[in-house]
């Protein structure tokens, strides 16, 4: 049974699905859908053409969907889509996307969406990902599964953060992190794997072990970034997470990837 505070507002056209509950003084546009048992706490605003995931709950003063801030933006029809049993905290801010990306912003399934965070147009998350309280994500930027944006962060447009990484606080990220990778600083730079996020997800010592080998040879003085490239993925061919990292760095990509400082990769 769908649960409607009477100083909400639904628009004619919103989709709502089964038990959904929308709470005093939200808005809800008439482009939007809300899939079963979605909850705005209170006075949240939904609007455009943005569909909710089943089970997703959004906390007052969040503003989701509303056009992106983008001059070249001309109003036309782009989406954002949130997956299922995501959690968008107070005063996060997350726009659809534009006709210059794809026209889709995406968060995943199981993320955490943390206070004042911010997704920008064409942004594209992966499944369980965390944006701490202010972290900022700039047009265009992709995050992989399981990545972890500290407080205050800043990701530059069309940077690629990968699965697994971790970005720490207060950083400025201008160039592509690798997965597993932490990076950490103004501007930022990779300080090393996100060895506790691995562990905390259960990789085993001997992937970890790999992962860390994998490291320093990709990030050695010796030699050009293709022949260490070349060199781990002849070495690790049969190694699923060193592979993953050898494929990200080779995908084209308009940002440059992030590296250690030199004694970082010793």
């Amino acid at each position: 049974m769908v649960q409607i505070h009477p100083t909400a507002i639904v628009a004619d056209g919103a989709e709502l699905g089964e038990d959904v509950e929308i709470g005093p003084y939200c808005c809800v546009g008439a482009g939007t859908v809300l899939e079963d048992r979605v909850k705005l706490i209170a006075q949240v605003v939904v609007d455009g053409r943005t569909r909710i995931g089943e089970g997703t709950r959004v906390f007052p003063f969040a503003s989701v969907g509303h056009e992106p801030q983008d001059k070249k933006y001309r109003g036309e029809p782009s989406r954002l889509e949130i997956g299922r049993n995501t959690v968008i905290r107070e005063h996060a801010t997350l726009n659809p996307g534009t006709q210059g990306g794809g026209m889709l912003t995406r968060v995943g399934d199981d993320c955490l969406i943390m206070i004042g965070a911010h997704v920008a147009h064409d942004c594209l998350i992966g499944d369980h990902a965390i944006l701490a309280n202010n972290a900022t994500l700039g047009g265009h930027v992709e995050v992989g599964d399981w990545a972890i944006l500290g407080g205050l962060s800043a990701v530059h447009q069309f940077v690629r953060i990968g699965r697994h990484a971790m970005v720490g606080g207060m950083s400025g990220v201008e160039h592509d992190v690798i997965p597993y990778g932490s990076v950490m600083g103004n501007r930022a730079r990779l300080s090393g794997l996100n060895v506790v996020g691995l562990k905390r997800r259960g990789f085993s010592r001997e992937t970890i072990h790999a992962l860390r080998n994998a490291y320093r040879l990709l990030f050695a003085q010796e030699g050009t970034m293709a022949e260490r490239l070349e060199d781990v993925a002849q070495l690790f061919d049969e190694h699923e997470p060193v592979m993953e990292i050898v494929d990200f760095i080779r995908e084209n990509s308009s940002r440059a990837i992030c590296q250690p400082v030199l004694e970082d990769a010793a």
